[in-house]
C-alpha cells in the first residue's frame, strides 16, 4: 500500500478514509492510533500522526483525550461527498468535455455508460459461473 508515489501520510489518511466508506471502521467507534498505524506500515510515528491529523482537520476524527482517536457523525457520509465530487471532476467532467467534441448527446453518453457496464458485468461473472 505504501509505494504509489503520493505522500505516506496521504495514503495513511486515505486508507483510514477507506476503512470509514466501507463500513470497516464505523462511526463513533475507535480509529487506529498514530502508534499502531506506524507498527503496521512500519513508518515513523510522526509520518503516521501527520496523516491522522489530517482526518482530524477535515472532521473525520476526533480525540477523546487520554483514551485516542474516534470516527466523528457523519463521517462516512462527509467523505463520500467528497469522493463523488472528486470522482466527478476527475472523470466525469473531461468525459462530457470530449462527449461534446464528439457531438455526442447526454443520452448518447449514458448509452454507451449502460452499453459498457453491462458488458463489465458479463466479463465479471464469467469466472464466476460453474
Amino acid at each position: 500500500m505504501i509505494d504509489d508515489g503520493r505522500a505516506i501520510f496521504q495514503q495513511i489518511a486515505d486508507h483510514v478514509a477507506d476503512s470509514i466508506i466501507d463500513g470497516t471502521l464505523a462511526e463513533e467507534t475507535r480509529a487506529p492510533s498514530t502508534n499502531e498505524l506506524a507498527a503496521f506500515y512500519r513508518i515513523n510515528p510522526a509520518t503516521a500522526a501527520k496523516g491522522i491529523n489530517l482526518l482530524v482537520d477535515q472532521g473525520v476524527l476526533y480525540k477523546k483525550r487520554g483514551v485516542g482517536m474516534f470516527v466523528a457523525a457523519g463521517a462516512r457520509t462527509a467523505l463520500s461527498a467528497r469522493r463523488q465530487t472528486a470522482f466527478a471532476d476527475r472523470f466525469v467532467t473531461p468525459l462530457l468535455i470530449e462527449a461534446r467534441r464528439l457531438n455526442l448527446t447526454t443520452d448518447d453518453v449514458v448509452a454507451l455508460i449502460r452499453e459498457r457496464s453491462n458488458r463489465t458485468a458479463d466479463t465479471s461473472s464469467e469466472g464466476a459461473r460453474p
